[in-house]
């Protein structure tokens, strides 16, 4: 069995709190310079991005020195750069720090803020942000929530400590519960638990259910409900498929207040646009700490506004 090839340290610092891309060259390939495999496999950079990081010396070897325009291809060689930041609109709702120790940062997360950088979601994330507020260039995010989601994340100081982290939410053992603000249907019979295989594809939106073995288990529970149609409810997953509460909700006929994508995908939320915030919160995270052996429990201090105000949230 191949080994794993060790990954040298980055050679450039991290750029508002975000790591320099990091490129392995293949083991076997048609390419005679490092350039023309970078140009192949960066195509959606646009013509002449590859060559005028080149020419700027903006891409570097494991040296930390920048590699040459016509560098000879080295299989397995590791080569770094940092792309260009996305405009982004600031998230206007502060990071609120629950927990901190010498392994783990535990977060309250607004709504709209995503959770690690991604697609045009760089600089403007729980992440990237944590990192030049504390000054913990080394924080990693043990497991995600959803950019619309607000609620407690757990993040690693160390990074030789964040697979131990990272395999909690992996094996299940990481107690979970969310909150929810949806329409209450009386007919509705609750306390159940969903069962359902859902899927979701790269490059589409929306998860959906199809038929098989089930992946994806949801417990639902009715805390309360009012005469104005509304229902707050209490949610506990026990695996952790993309948008799984989301799809679980929506196909109970009570979709998440708030929600773009289920019951039906709307236009894309504009930037800068933080009305009517989806009612869905990361409310406790219990478990016990790998590293350490304390039992932790965490709770969110978030209220979701359609319950307490909705007025507020409909913006009426």
């Amino acid at each position: 069995m191949s080994r794993k090839p060790r990954i040298p340290p980055a050679p450039l610092p991290q750029r508002q709190g975000v790591d320099p891309v990091r490129v392995r060259l293949p083991v076997e390939g048609p390419w005679a310079t490092v350039r023309e495999h970078l140009v192949e496999r960066l195509s959606g950079a646009g013509a002449g991005v590859v060559d005028g990081m080149l020419d700027a010396g903006k891409i570097v070897g494991a040296d930390g020195r920048a590699v040459a325009p016509d560098a000879a291809y080295e299989p397995g060689m590791f080569v770094w750069f940092h792309r260009e930041l996305p405009a982004e609109t600031p998230v206007p709702f502060p990071l609120e720090v629950v927990y901190r120790d010498e392994h783990i940062v535990v977060v309250d997360k607004p709504h709209f803020l995503a959770t690690t950088p991604r697609g045009s979601h760089v600089t403007e994330t729980a992440l990237a942000r944590l990192r030049r507020e504390l000054g913990l260039p080394a924080l990693g995010a043990a497991h995600r929530l959803d950019r619309l989601t607000a609620g407690l994340v757990l993040f690693t100081v160390r990074p030789e400590e964040r697979g131990a982290y990272q395999s909690l939410f992996r094996d299940r053992r990481v107690s979970k519960e969310y909150e929810a603000i949806a329409p209450y249907d009386p007919g509705l019979v609750l306390p159940r638990t969903v069962r359902s295989r859902i899927v979701k594809e790269r490059g589409v939106l929306a998860a959906y259910e199809v038929a098989g073995e089930p992946n994806a288990v949801s417990g639902i529970e009715l805390v309360e409900h009012r005469g104005d149609g509304l229902g707050r409810y209490r949610l506990l997953p026990s695996t952790g498929q993309t948008h799984q509460l989301r799809v679980h909700m929506n196909a109970l006929g009570t979709p998440v207040l708030g929600d773009p994508l289920y019951p039906v995908v709307a236009d894309p939320v504009p930037a800068g646009d933080f009305r009517r915030p989806l009612q869905l919160l990361a409310r406790a995270l219990e478990f016990t700490d790998p590293v350490t052996g304390v039992e932790h429990r965490f709770l969110s201090r978030r209220a979701l506004l359609a319950w307490s105000s909705y007025g507020d949230w409909a913006g009426q």
